[in-house]
């Protein structure tokens, strides 16, 4: 259950946003291996006042974080970067030093599912020992 949180200048057209979240999305899917239907995804768009960024960046500059399950193994994790990254490249068409990723992983008992029961104690319908 990877929750995604992509920071974007504001002005980026509806194809161009709709573009990162799919390949985000097929990156999960293929890297760590989640299902198809395991899609939770926020895009917040900054207006350039309220964002400081390296001078070698681009207005193309892209913040992903994602929270997920803790058990990824870090040949996951580089696969999740790489494709992550060649996606993007590939559509929109963002420049790959202008892609930051950062995973966030609290334990199991951290994350409150399937009606309130940590995911701790509830069986998990895909692997994260991967």
């Amino acid at each position: 259950m990877p929750l995604v949180r992509v920071e974007i200048y504001k002005g980026k057209s509806s194809s161009y946003k709709k573009a990162i979240l799919d390949g985000i999305h097929a990156a999960l899917m293929e890297a760590i291996q989640i299902p198809a239907e395991d899609r939770y995804q926020r895009l917040y768009e900054m207006d350039p006042p309220n964002v400081e960024i390296a001078a070698d960046k681009s207005q193309n500059y892209t913040f992903i974080e994602i929270t997920l399950f803790k058990g990824r193994s870090l040949e996951a994790k580089k696969k999740l970067y790489q494709a992550i990254v060649n996606n993007l490249a590939r559509d929109p068409g963002i420049d790959r030093n202008d892609i930051m990723i950062v995973l966030h992983e609290p334990p199991l008992e951290n994350f409150g599912v399937r009606g309130g029961k940590p995911a701790s104690e509830v069986e998990l319908t895909h692997r994260i020992d991967i």
